[in-house]
């Protein structure tokens, strides 16, 4: 995908629970491109909390997500967000990817599947864990820079 792509007004990034990969995918798109773009995350489900581990790993980059409440494409629409009016969403994991495929039949969007690993559930340890997580936030880091280019003083 290049980077010389115009940047779109506004994206969504989604995935299972908007815990981890999507808020992730927020804080850094806000961090490295600032507020030209409207940016927000949700999940198919909104069913926890944003994950304490995904807070930790994006803090090393300076990256603030402990204020992050998560919400679900139909709190969104209960809330009055008009899913239509996004640019691109952008789906980090398959059921998400479903999920705003769906959405394409209502409005048009243009939706791009980022297969960014799911951190949750490996490692034993506490640095074991910190380390998937750091895998998958710089997953994260390295499509929004492909995609979107690098950041301006970056």
């Amino acid at each position: 995908m290049p980077a010389d792509q115009p940047m779109p007004t506004s994206v969504l990034f989604c995935c299972d629970h908007n815990a981890i990969r999507s808020p992730m995918a927020e804080g850094m798109m806000k961090q490295l491109y600032g507020t030209g773009t409207y940016v927000q995350s949700a999940g198919v489900h909104n069913d926890l909390e944003i994950d304490g581990f995904a807070i930790a790993v994006c803090a090393e980059l300076g990256v603030e997500l402990s204020r992050h409440r998560s919400r679900s494409f139909d709190d969104m629409e209960e809330w009055g967000d008009d899913l239509g009016s996004f640019d691109l969403v952008v789906a980090l994991s398959p059921a998400s990817q479903r999920r705003a495929l769906e959405l394409t039949r209502y409005f048009h969007l243009d939706v791009e599947y980022w297969p960014i690993m799911d951190p949750t559930g490996v490692g034993e340890t506490r640095e074991a864990k910190l380390r998937q997580y750091r895998e998958a936030r710089d997953q994260i880091r390295e499509r929004l820079i492909a995609r979107f280019g690098t950041p301006e003083g970056g």
